[in-house]
């Protein structure tokens, strides 16, 4: 009975041996296989045309900021009347070019008449009462000069009166002034010379400080033979301002005609809204063909003030994670991240850590990988 189950279980030994058997043969040929083709696709990478590589070199990248400006009136000031009164006349309207000092309009008060005469004689009666106080004390002081004659206390008393009445009779004189000024407000007179660009009251109007009497201004005036361009500067490119560099800008209404201006202020801080810095330039306009409230388009130039290193745009890779550049260093690539600078004529500065002399593929990819091999490349000029 033993010899029986023996002989049953003989055949099941062999068929697993056989079964190993055929797996150790047939693993060695797989291996082959797969092998051979590996050198089937080194021989294909081999063939491929070789990849473009150039030496990183430093260098100063100009650029030029194009931006938005506005034309603004080199001097520009609302006109108010001073106090509350009408206006009696107008001498100048909407265009009227004046100069400085020029009379634009008077007002009339009849009030502030009735006034100026009481101040008149106020100022008449206190005089009157200072030259009698004075005679008093003159009389005194030369009766005085016979011993026993005037007690010193009423010659105090006399000296104290006339300093009293002198210090009135100045008051009056002061009150008159003030009334005298004020009248002179009734005069509106341009403060510096320009162009009105706004007439808001007309003849008989009842006219006064802003709020009291008149929302608006009698005149706006401005200065137009000298104007501001005013841009605001990203925060980016702020370290390339210099005062004196020249700049250039167009208007739309002016096709075809180049301006040129002076970078002159910069304002020395970033507004904290918009993150850039107000910058402006003089314009000399003698022949009025600008117009304050004109939009520029503003070209500044912005030179390199240090050398950096500066590539082809088609060098630097912008992934979806960062920017990156590819190096072959002993034949592999590898990746090395960047921060881009400015831009211009299809150059770009980057910044990151790269040494001069380092070899950089022109055409990088995001699918190159570190550690790819390249056997084959070839040096240009970028």
């Amino acid at each position: 009975m033993n010899r029986r189950l023996v002989n049953i279980s003989a055949p099941r030994h062999t068929g697993r041996l056989f079964q190993l058997i055929c797996f150790m043969i047939f693993l060695p040929g797989c291996h082959s296989e797969e092998s051979a083709k590996g050198k089937k696709a080194e021989v294909a990478s081999a063939g491929d045309p070789p990849a473009e590589v150039f030496s990183l070199k430093k260098g100063r990248l100009s650029s030029t900021l194009q931006i938005p400006g506005e034309l603004v009136a080199w001097q520009q000031v609302d006109l108010y009347a001073k106090v509350n009164s009408f206006v009696k006349k107008l001498y100048v309207d909407v265009g009227s070019e004046v100069k400085e000092g020029d009379l634009l309009a008077t007002m009339e008060a009849p009030e502030m008449g009735s006034q100026l005469a009481g101040a008149e004689s106020n100022i008449k009666s206190r005089e009157a009462i200072y030259l009698a106080s004075k005679a008093n004390y003159e009389r005194l002081l030369e009766t005085s000069k016979t011993p026993g004659t005037i007690s010193p206390n009423d010659l105090e008393q006399a000296a104290a009166r006339k300093s009293s009445d002198l210090a009135q009779l100045q008051a009056a004189q002061a009150s008159h002034r003030e009334i005298t000024q004020t009248q002179n407000y009734l005069q509106i007179h341009a403060p510096f010379g320009g162009v009105v660009t706004a007439r808001n009251v007309n003849p008989g109007a009842y006219v006064g400080p802003a709020g009291k009497g008149s929302e608006l201004p009698l005149f706006n005036l401005q200065e137009q033979k000298k104007l501001r361009l005013v841009v605001s500067v990203p925060e980016s490119y702020t370290a390339y301002l210099h005062n004196k560099n020249e700049v250039g800008f167009t208007v739309r209404s002016l096709p075809g005609h180049q301006f040129r201006a002076t970078i002159n202020r910069l304002s020395g801080s970033i507004d904290e809204r918009l993150r850039s810095q107000r910058v402006e330039m003089d314009v000399y306009n003698n022949d009025k063909k600008l117009l304050p409230g004109m939009v520029a388009e503003v070209n500044i130039p912005m030179p390199a003030s240090d050398s950096t290193f500066v590539v082809p745009k088609s060098a630097v890779v912008n992934s979806t994670e960062t920017v990156f550049v590819i190096r072959l260093l002993n034949g592999e690539a590898e990746r090395v991240i960047v921060k881009s600078g400015r831009e211009s004529d299809g150059s770009i500065e980057i910044y990151g850590k790269l040494n001069r002399g380092d070899t950089l593929l022109v055409f990088p990819s995001d699918e190159i990988k570190n550690g790819t091999a390249y056997r084959s490349v070839k040096m240009v000029s970028p």
